[in-house]
């Protein structure tokens, strides 16, 4: 008998599967006899008709469900003749693939209601050479309308079947067919069918169906939901045309298990199945890319995939993609190969992913002779509807990989190249385990579309990462390596680059010794971010050193910086360059004398320094705002403040206290409360600020802190110290 139309465990189930008919139109049901008459399968179908619950049917004789004499026959039964007579043999033929013309039969139903039925019967041959008999019955309309309507209408309901039905025997060959699947293959409305796999699926890929159809014939586990592609064949008006079929597909058998053939159930899910691509792609619109981060990139396009698309994904990159670790050409090979990847994304459908043969971050071996070289090196992809996984296979030379396939029950696999801009930068991998379909071209181009967004994101976060990181190493290299205050303050400080897309800022500090036991604090902030921001910095930074050696007020000094500013931008108009940069920045000088506990400040654009008294009392110095350096205007203005001994000087950038969400006053505010509760170990204060004023674990900006301690001495200082923290 057949086995319920369930879903296997290794089937996909889709909840629009078709078992109970589509918006009230009858499906068929199916049974099968042998020649006595005996049933030996009872569908799904044939229960929902006529009541009959397989194990009260499967063994009996089929003459017990028959309410008379039937219409359509010439010796008053369409059953076996040993049953009913040798009028059997005539209105079924003789023919091992004859299929007998449609008959209406009357039969009884489990409640004692008389049905009639459109009968179809066709010769079935089963795994033992013995012939049995394939029927199909069709629920007819009742009363009146059932007399007046006769064989047209009756003709017009099945071909307005949205099914297209079709059964198989043992060999896979054709032996019955509905209206629906008729028009599909092409084959006329009466013709008798009997045709080969090939032939009957004309259109189709046979590589992705006919594993199917063999697997369910061999383990009898049904599959519903199973999608297939059918391009209509010819060069006809109509050739080219494309349909997606959803289809159930049943083993027949008889009550010991024993294979009589296939049954397929299909539906027209074109609409549905380019919805759900055309929603695939949208989602990875959304969901691949969201950052500049290479890995997080990886990972996105693997958990998109699946399960959607796979039951088990990775992400690869090769070394064009740099993720830090010891450079690939340089890592001896190893069991399973040479290292050529290092893995960056991993998802599966199994909780811990037992298919990965490497983790996140790990690098990746390969054979030399494998599909993951020819994929690199050829620059196209690879697909393998089921795995070849014999001993000739590239995997005899990976038997760490071949065993986890074994386990794992990996039979389906596509490997499809990550390129940009000319770069091959890694290769993605989709594997179907649970889903018992084999990849088809359709899934390739799918897969392949989706390699292509996830490619342009790979790459934009690659030279993002790149040029980041030239920008930090050049940061890094102008910026203090350490900062010193002497006897004159005590000094503590941090600086955190941004996570910005554009990059680094220009953000600098420094600490700068003065004749007479004085010292200078600067903290500036370059316009714009990347390579050019940070060259900028160590540019006016030098300078500032430069100037401070001329024992400069402040305000007087940052005319002179702005002057050098104005410079550099005349330099860059006369490069030739069509956008030439504008260099500008803001900055604050101030410069503290022990001796007389008086701090000079001068503001070029800056935010305003905070000081707080010994007893925590914060206050703002009253210091003109001024102009940006770069603009040429040299408009800046010198404050005196004297501060008792003890007080903190607390310079900073934007970055600390401005973000998308909240403006500088209250950013201010914010840092004014910090300070009030602020520890006495300048180092531990530091980290306290930055971690109550950062309200995301990544700054939106780059942010420079320095806070001074000041002390006082007598008149006659030590003039011989270092004039900068470098």
């Amino acid at each position: 008998m057949t086995r319920p139309a369930d879903v296997g465990p290794g089937a996909e189930q889709r909840p629009d599967a078709p078992s109970h008919g589509i918006r009230g139109l009858p499906a068929p049901a199916v049974a099968v006899i042998d020649g006595d008459g005996t049933v030996l399968a009872w569908a799904d179908g044939a229960r929902q008709l006529l009541g009959h619950r397989a194990e009260d049917v499967v063994g009996r004789p089929a003459v017990r469900l028959l309410a008379g004499r039937q219409e359509g026959t010439e010796g008053g039964s369409c059953l076996p003749p040993r049953a009913h007579g040798p009028a059997w043999r005539e209105w079924t033929g003789e023919h091992e693939h004859e299929q007998r013309p449609r008959a209406l039969v009357d039969v009884r139903h489990r409640d004692g209601r008389i049905l009639r039925v459109q009968l179809e019967t066709s010769a079935l041959t089963g795994a033992d050479g013995e012939r049995c008999w394939l029927l199909a019955a069709t629920d007819m309309p009742d009363g009146d309308a059932r007399q007046k309507a006769g064989e047209p209408a009756v003709r017009a309901l099945l071909d307005r079947s949205p099914f297209s039905v079709a059964v198989w025997d043992t060999r896979l060959r054709c032996v019955w067919l509905n209206q629906a699947s008729r028009r599909t293959v092409g084959l006329p409305p009466d013709g008798r069918p009997g045709l080969l796999l090939r032939e009957a699926l004309r259109g189709f890929d046979l590589a992705a169906v006919e594993p199917v159809m063999r697997g369910v014939l061999a383990s009898g586990e049904p599959v519903t939901g199973h999608e297939a592609r059918w391009v209509s064949p010819g060069g006809g008006r109509g050739a080219g045309r494309e349909v997606v079929f959803s289809s159930t597909l049943i083993r027949l058998e008889r009550a010991d298990g024993t294979p009589l053939g296939l049954c397929t159930v299909s539906t027209d899910i074109t609409q549905r199945w380019t919805r759900e691509r055309m929603a695939l792609m949208s989602r990875a619109a959304r969901r691949v890319g969201t950052t500049l981060d290479v890995m997080t990139t990886a990972q996105e396009l693997a958990d998109l995939a699946v399960p959607s698309l796979a039951d088990y994904a990775t992400v690869d990159l090769a070394e064009s993609v740099p993720l830090g670790g010891e450079p690939l050409e340089r890592m001896r090979p190893g069991d399973s190969g040479i290292p050529v990847f290092r893995r960056a994304g991993l998802a599966s459908i199994h909780e811990g992913a037992p298919e990965a043969a490497f983790a996140r971050g790990e690098p990746v071996f390969v054979p030399p002779e494998s599909p993951f070289l020819y994929v690199l090196h050829h620059r196209e992809s690879h697909v393998e509807p089921v795995m070849d996984t014999g001993s000739g296979s590239w995997l005899a030379g990976d038997p760490r990989r071949a065993r986890i396939i074994h386990e794992t029950g990996m039979h389906s696999v596509m490997m499809v190249p990550l390129m940009a801009r000319g770069t091959i930068l890694g290769i993605a991998v989709f594997v179907r385990t649970e889903n018992v379909a084999p990849y088809s071209r359709d899934d390739l181009l799918l897969a392949e579309e989706l390699a292509v967004h996830a490619s342009l994101s790979l790459d934009n976060a690659r030279r993002y990462t790149r040029e980041r990181a030239a920008a930090l190493a050049l940061q890094r290299s102008l910026l203090p390596g350490a900062l010193s205050g002497g006897n004159t303050v005590e000094l503590g400080w941090r600086y955190l680059p941004s996570d910005r897309h554009e990059g680094v800022g220009g953000d600098w500090l420094d600490a700068i010794h003065l004749p007479g036991g004085r010292i200078a604090l600067v903290v500036g902030d370059v316009i714009g971010h990347g390579i050019n921001a940070a060259a900028t910095m160590g540019r006016l930074r030098t300078a500032v050193l430069t100037l401070a050696a001329l024992d400069l007020p402040p305000a007087e000094l940052l005319v002179h910086l702005d002057e050098v500013a104005t410079q550099l931008t005349g330099e860059a108009a006369r490069s030739g360059d069509p956008a030439p940069p504008m260099v500008g920045a803001t900055c604050i000088y101030a410069v503290y004398d022990p001796a007389t506990r008086v701090c000079s400040f001068a503001r070029a654009g800056h935010p305003p320094p905070l000081l707080v008294s010994p007893d925590g009392q914060v206050t703002t110095p009253d210091t003109p705002a001024g102009t940006l350096i770069g603009v040429g205007l040299g408009s800046f203005e010198s404050v005196d403040v004297e501060l008792p001994e003890g007080s903190l000087i607390v310079l900073f950038t934007d970055g600390l206290i401005e973000t998308r969400s909240s403006d500088i006053d209250a950013g201010l505010d914010r840092l004014a409360t910090a300070l009030r509760h602020a520890p006495s170990e300048l180092d531990d204060l530091c980290s306290q600020v930055i971690t109550e004023m950062a309200t995301t674990s990544k700054p939106e900006d780059d942010i420079a802190l320095l806070v001074a301690r000041t002390r006082v001495v007598g008149p006659t200082m030590n003039t011989s110290e270092p004039r900068s923290g470098i």
